[in-house]
């Protein structure tokens, strides 16, 4: 029964992995944008206004349940920090992208990535479980630097 259990491995794999690939068009659209609008800020509220837009019928769709507002007052300091994120991450693509390229830009975001999830994983913070460091994942986030720093030396040539 090897094929029955590869479905449910490879289907969130590549659905993570075509995700993945919607991310340097999202950071070239919005440079773009951000040139045309006059500002990467402008370029950021309209990225966000858009996702907003796609959210909402999303949500009718899905026939989501509204919102339980009344729990926001019990979600811990760190929960708001999905927004600030956003931003940050928006921003940064708008900024970057034009300047290191989409490969030079998603190659150190991943790397970023990579390296705050190895912390997140091992004290099992933001509620998630802990999951240790040892010393292979601690070889395969070694290789994604080392090929975040191939990729810029390959671009500065």
């Amino acid at each position: 029964m090897p094929h029955a259990l590869a479905l449910p491995v490879l289907l969130p794999m590549l659905i993570a992995l075509l995700a993945g690939a919607a991310v340097p068009f999202q950071a070239g659209s919005n440079a773009a944008l951000g040139r045309l609008l006059g500002h990467p800020l402008w370029a950021a509220g309209v990225s966000l206004l858009v996702s907003l837009m796609l959210l909402i019928p999303a949500l009718l769709v899905l026939r989501a349940p509204l919102p339980q507002l009344q729990n926001l007052t019990q979600a811990p300091w760190w929960a708001w920090l999905g927004g600030l994120a956003g931003v940050l991450y928006i921003t940064a693509a708008l900024i970057l992208t034009p300047r290191l390229g989409a490969a030079g830009f998603i190659v150190c975001v991943i790397a970023g990535q990579v390296l705050s999830s190895l912390l997140i994983d091992q004290w099992g913070l933001m509620g998630l479980p802990e999951k240790p460091v040892n010393s292979l994942r601690l070889a395969g986030v070694g290789m994604i630097v080392l090929g975040m720093l191939l990729v810029q030396w390959g671009t500065a040539r």
